[in-house]
């Protein structure tokens, strides 16, 4: 089953976030992570990475920096502030409670979703 592009669309910054979470990064990196943790279900597309970014970065959520590559072409590396971590930790007590709600309004048995 396809993913829904509204829901993914809604959670671009958070998915984002939690990959600098864990340890900075640069764009075409983040795109093949997202693809491999996703088991292929999201293929985030340039535009939408560097328009995020820039939105990131513009919060304060985010900085970058320009990486100092002894071969190839120098990268533009991305990495979470605190105020940037406290987003993702808020986004992600608000995903839990979004899942929960949603679990009981859209399972069979919500005696299940209570578990979750």
């Amino acid at each position: 089953m396809a993913l829904s592009s509204d829901i993914l669309r809604g959670y671009t910054d958070t998915i984002l976030l939690k990959c600098l979470s864990e340890g900075d990064s640069y764009g075409y990196q983040m795109i093949k992570q997202i693809a491999r943790l996703s088991n292929g279900a999201l293929e985030l597309k340039e535009p939408t990475l560097y328009t995020a970014f820039r939105r990131l970065s513009q919060d304060g959520l985010i900085d970058s920096y320009w990486g100092d590559e002894q071969s190839g072409a120098r990268r533009r590396y991305y990495r979470l502030t605190e105020k940037g971590l406290e987003r993702l930790i808020s986004e992600q007590q608000a995903w839990l409670e979004t899942r929960r709600t949603l679990d009981l309004l859209l399972l069979n048995n919500p005696a299940e979703a209570q578990s979750i």
